[in-house]
């Protein structure tokens, strides 16, 4: 692509042997801002994508892998001094910073600013020009992903420098937590995006049809921020413990359907992780593994194609942590009907044997489902600063511990319920007496666990409504157990599907072969 020639010929520069200096700016770097600088005034959508997804991180693996990009002064003067294209600069040298290097206080704060005047300009300026999704996405994930680190890095009081507290104190606005979610909340508000989706539904709009973009002549900037807002808002809710706000952030977008946030694949898999994890929190089962199984499905068949994207580390970890989460969703709520066979296989051959063991409810699944728990967890955040004069010690991992508590409170509590899905599971009709026999307990106690086990395997909806996770429903009648077992439908393209891959191994194999 055009502008991309001069990047191989140049030596790497500013590697942490010969120092890093920040004015000085490669011909690569020249070319690579004036070229981006001249494709977002053209409104060139294709063109800045390739720049950067592909130009940025190829200089960046060639010249700044353990440094940091030019500054901001020096390639200004490349691109006429423009406020809006050096703020989108400066978001994508943090971006690098964060990911190569360790930030320091004064570069995580002047992120902040940064951030707050790019969302300025967008919210309170005149914004006309077109970025591709996969960068409005980035802005949105990076924003919240710059919050979480600093609330941890803020809650590791015990070896801050007397300097690092001087800082904290002074720039206590910094990542604030009502900072964060009033910039989320006014991209949406400002974007009117839950109107435009309203209005799609009855098809006056065409917001998902163009995957955001608009070919009128327009900007999708500030309609596409205020969309992935909505799912940012979802991810720091998740962060705080505030599962129920969440999900009632996200209610906008139809996550049964495909939309704008399956158009990038971090976005999808972001939004389906934080949905489920909250659904898994609140009791909601059945659809924490409807959503789990329908992106693990997803990611199986579509991974090899990510295999040269910067995100592609990420979908895997994600990928395994949702396994991790079906899993113990599974073992919480035995719903295996619910999981296509793919899945359910990769499923098996990562955690069958622990998921065995976590139905024995002993103390050795308790351990169990502590572990999973905390390998796929999101990372919790206490969004207040420690109060400095007290004597310093961390804090970061209280949000955790605290989530973690509630978790294995639930999971206790179900440790009960274990034997009586066992028998209701065996028999169609049987008395309390037999029942209260087996499980060994007196019948008042035997209705009391009955009268658990219905309440457990029920929760409430975003439309506070009723909803069953159970897999066998039961009623009592004149002191009999009537046991109903709903049957899902057999479902035989997946079965095809898989034969059809093999089939396609076989023939590639076969035409590989050369005949004597």
């Amino acid at each position: 692509m055009a502008g991309t020639a001069p990047y191989d010929s140049e030596q790497p520069h500013g590697d942490s042997a010969s120092g890093y200096d920040p004015n000085y700016v490669p011909d690569s770097v020249k070319s690579f801002v004036v070229h981006m600088y001249r494709q977002i005034r053209e409104k060139n959508v294709y063109e800045i994508h390739q720049m950067y997804e592909t130009s940025f991180q190829s200089i960046s693996d060639r010249f700044f892998k353990d440094a940091p990009w030019p500054s901001v002064d020096a390639v200004a003067t490349y691109v006429d001094n423009d406020h809006v294209f050096c703020l989108l600069y400066r978001e994508m040298w943090f971006r690098h910073l964060y990911a190569r290097l360790s930030p320091t206080l004064k570069q995580r704060i002047d992120s902040w600013d940064n951030y707050c005047n790019l969302f300025q300009v967008v919210l309170h300026g005149v914004v006309n020009m077109q970025l591709p999704n996969q960068w409005l996405w980035d802005m949105v994930d990076e924003f919240v992903y710059q919050f979480q680190s600093f609330c941890q890095y803020r809650a590791k009081m015990k070896n801050k420098t007397e300097q690092e507290i001087a800082l904290l104190r002074q720039y206590d606005q910094a990542w604030n937590v009502y900072g964060v979610l009033n910039y989320l909340q006014a991209l949406v508000e400002k974007s009117s995006i839950i109107q435009i989706l309203e209005q799609e539904k009855e098809g006056l709009e065409q917001f998902t049809a163009t995957d955001g973009y608009d070919y009128s002549g327009g900007s999708n900037v500030l309609k596409v921020l205020g969309y992935f807002s909505m799912i940012g808002l979802l991810r720091v809710h998740c962060l705080l413990g505030d599962y129920h706000t969440g999900l009632k952030c996200i209610l906008p977008i139809d996550i049964s359907q495909q939309g704008v946030y399956t158009s990038v694949i971090g976005s999808h898999i972001t939004t389906i992780y934080h949905y489920g994890f909250a659904n898994l929190m609140l009791r909601r089962y059945t659809e924490a593994i409807r959503e789990f199984n329908k992106i693990l499905l997803y990611i199986f068949k579509t991974k090899q194609y990510h295999q040269k994207s910067p995100q592609y580390e990420q979908i895997l970890k994600k990928n395994e942590q949702m396994y991790a989460l079906l899993a113990v969703t599974l073992s919480l709520c035995p719903q295996l009907k619910l999981v296509e066979e793919t899945v359910n296989s990769q499923l098996r051959e990562k955690y069958g044997e622990k998921m065995l063991r976590m139905q024995r409810y002993d103390d050795e699944a308790f351990a169990l489902y502590d572990e999973l728990f905390s390998y796929a967890c999101p990372k919790f955040i206490t969004p207040s600063a420690s109060s400095y004069e007290e004597p310093l010690v961390n804090y970061n991992q209280d949000a955790y511990r605290l989530q973690l508590k509630l978790f294995l409170y639930e999971v206790k509590q179900q440790q009960l319920l274990s034997g009586i899905r066992t028998f209701l599971n065996v028999y169609s009709t049987i008395s309390i007496a037999k029942l209260a026999s087996y499980v060994e307990v007196d019948e008042d106690t035997l209705r009391t666990i009955l009268m658990t086990y219905k309440h457990k395997m029920h929760s409430v909806d975003s439309d506070g409504k009723i909803i069953s996770n159970m897999d066998t429903n039961f009623y009592i009648d004149d002191e009999m157990v009537h046991v109903v077992e709903s049957k899902a439908p057999k479902k035989y393209g997946d079965y095809f599907m898989r034969q059809i891959v093999k089939l396609e191994g076989i023939m590639s194999d076969i035409d590989r072969v050369k005949l004597e």
